[in-house]
């Protein structure tokens, strides 16, 4: 990270402390977990980290089930900011993409700043929901009871996300803007 981007993040170290009490992290990751938890989210939490900023990051040991934790939907809530790590799995999780949808309507209500990061997939892709995320999303909507209305959020918070200014990985070379 560059120093403009460190500042971004952390210019408001003077009123951490203030912050803190209405916020418990500074920033919230969302990724999936199998595809990038051990490489390039593992490696950006520990840079944020050792930065000093307090970062969250789901542990394996959280109940894994259908519907997403109330464990992460606070934490969503209660971070300043957001980065949505979209890689090519990413929407294959129920649980990812209910993240998504929590941190949109965190970015509309409570003001958090969210940032996506492009891990190895085209912002198109997720933008247009093509490829790797149109079969994952055909997936869902082939279960008997899925809630269609579930898959209109996801797909317009996906929209969303993928049209904000975000970073781009791909192939060892990097843009990264935060």
């Amino acid at each position: 990270m560059s120093a403009v981007e460190e500042e971004d993040i952390s210019s408001s170290s003077t009123s951490r402390c203030s912050q803190r009490q209405t916020r418990t992290y500074d920033v919230f990751l969302s990724f999936r977990g199998e595809d990038t938890r051990y490489n390039f989210t593992g490696n950006l939490y520990n840079a944020l980290n050792q930065r000093g900023i307090y970062t969250f990051i789901d542990d394996d040991k959280l109940k894994r089930g259908d519907e997403i934790s109330p464990t992460l939907l606070k934490a969503i809530e209660e971070s300043r900011v957001s980065i949505v790590v979209f890689c090519e799995n990413y929407a294959t999780s129920s649980w990812c993409l209910d993240e998504v949808v929590k941190i949109i309507d965190c970015m509309k209500s409570k003001g958090q700043w969210v940032r996506p990061v492009f891990y190895k997939v085209d912002p198109s892709d997720i933008r247009h929901q093509r490829r790797f995320v149109g079969e994952a999303l055909a997936e869902f909507e082939k279960k008997p009871d899925f809630d269609m209305e579930r898959m209109k959020k996801w797909r317009s918070a996906m929209n969303e996300l993928a049209n904000l200014s975000g970073s781009h990985f791909k192939d060892g070379y990097k843009v990264f803007l935060l």
